[in-house]
């Protein structure tokens, strides 16, 4: 979903959510821990989960393709904003993670990212971002609740 900010008009933002059938502390680990973020992220990791840390992601075994990402905020009842350059261009737009206890689903996955420029590439960066995270959200409620990781049929 795309909201308009309405504090800054011609701000936008984009917002997923998704159900997970889990408790809400072991889907937050995914977030916060290595062993967590590799179960659906990246290929490997290291991280210092707390305000200020960094995440550093590696894409293939060898290490040589990573993304390294400074932890804006952490709360450890289920909140974590990554400082994130949107389809990796220059543009920051961070990733608000929140994970929820639901008694109906196990835990809510919320992302809330930016905000984009109403301009046409600021636009087309957050279209480019809402398919990246569709993917991945998808893919940790299969990891979390079948075991099934999407990225061995698609690869990184």
């Amino acid at each position: 979903m795309i909201s308009e900010d309405p504090d800054s008009p011609g701000m936008f933002w984009l917002e997923h959510e998704q159900a997970i059938a889990l408790h809400h502390e072991d889907v937050f680990a995914a977030f916060t821990t290595a062993a967590g973020l590799c179960r659906w992220l990246a290929v490997d990791a290291q991280i210092d989960a707390t305000d200020g840390g960094l995440i550093v992601l590696a894409w293939d075994r060898g290490w040589k393709s990573t993304t390294t990402i400074a932890i804006l905020e952490f709360d450890s009842d289920g909140r974590i904003t990554w400082d994130w350059q949107a389809a990796s261009s220059d543009i920051h737009a961070p990733l608000y993670w929140q994970v929820l206890p639901s008694v109906e689903n196990g835990s809510i996955v919320r992302l809330r990212q930016g905000p984009f420029r109403d301009t046409h590439d600021s636009l087309l960066l957050m279209a480019e971002e809402a398919q990246y995270w569709t993917f991945y959200l998808c893919n940790l409620r299969g990891v979390l609740e079948a075991k099934h990781d999407m990225r061995a049929v698609r690869p990184l």
